[in-house]
């Protein structure tokens, strides 16, 4: 049976353990200079209706470097350019291609694709969650921790996507994640609402940044308007203000915290130059690890042992 990866919901805490596993063996390999090939003979295609240089290339040279080959498709299949139903193009394509990894702004269509395909379907981003990217950041919090349990998390800022796959993988994991967000910016009611009817983790929502760094042990934070939302950058800026990243947030926060942005960052915005070049950042530990999840992901998902 296909394993799809539309929200982390999808995903056991043996799947997590397993991708994190795969993942930090692959890099280990990959910086000894081993190169595996598992994947030789397979094909990845990418829809990406909204463009990323880090989630492509990272599928992309995941793909290639354990062997096998991605298919760039842009955003011609969900824009569905003779009006054919995607029930079709989805059949078509699980006929050409062991996997699909879409990037796009539904998450109607990711799930209609996952619906009429008999190959592995992986969300690389809608407007409602970031699975991938959340999976590649526990594992940097791994390597910088030395685990995800008992660690304090705070997300700072919008309750976007990302957040929400944060909200997710609480759910699974029994994480302890704090989410401190601007007055009429949190997370999704009816997604937090489904984390917490699991009963599992801690999951608190409040608009005080300062008061949520105290204890943490990861701080992060993401742009304050995602994509499709740059004309409300503007009006959101004064809102956001408190809750930037700075030298002054990072003053009530431990001393060995660490500071993770999934990027691009706009510096100035939610977090400060200083704070991303400096000593807590994990920043660019966190976005080389995108390529190394993203191969255990393929590994595991094209690779099914049943």
């Amino acid at each position: 049976m296909k394993k799809n990866i539309l929200t982390l919901l999808d995903l056991t805490a043996e799947d997590f353990e397993a991708f994190f596993e795969r993942a930090i063996e692959l890099k280990k390999r990959f910086k000894n200079g081993i190169r595996d090939k598992s994947l030789a003979g397979k094909t990845l295609g990418l829809i990406f209706d909204k463009p990323s240089i880090r989630t492509r290339v990272s599928f992309e040279a995941a793909m290639a470097q354990l062997g096998g080959t991605p298919i760039f498709i842009g955003a011609e299949a969900p824009r569905m350019a003779r009006n054919e139903p995607v029930r079709d193009i989805a059949r078509v394509l699980s006929n050409y291609l062991d996997g699909l990894a879409i990037r796009t702004y539904s998450q109607d269509l990711l799930d209609e694709f996952a619906e009429f395909t008999s190959i592995p379907v992986i969300n690389a981003l809608t407007d409602l969650y970031h699975p991938c990217q959340v999976i590649s950041d526990i594992m940097t919090v791994i390597e910088h921790k030395g685990r995800y349990k008992d660690i304090n998390i705070v997300w700072v800022g919008d309750g976007n996507n990302v957040s929400h796959s944060w909200i997710n993988a609480a759910a699974v994991l029994g994480l302890n994640l704090n989410l401190a967000c601007p007055e009429g910016y949190s997370p999704d009611r009816q997604i937090l609402e489904n984390a917490l009817g699991k009963g599992v983790g801690k999951i608190v929502v409040t608009s005080d940044p300062v008061e949520a760094v105290k204890d943490a042990d990861v701080i992060y934070t993401d742009t304050w308007a995602s994509m499709g939302q740059e004309r409300e950058l503007s009006s959101r800026r004064h809102v956001f203000e408190p809750f930037q990243i700075n030298k002054a947030l990072l003053k009530n926060a431990p001393d060995d915290v660490i500071v993770m942005h999934c990027l691009p960052a706009h510096r100035g915005n939610e977090i400060s130059e200083e704070v991303l070049e400096g000593p807590r950042s994990v920043v660019w530990d966190q976005s080389e690890n995108k390529l190394h999840m993203h191969k255990a992901i393929l590994d595991i998902l094209l690779n099914p042992k049943t």
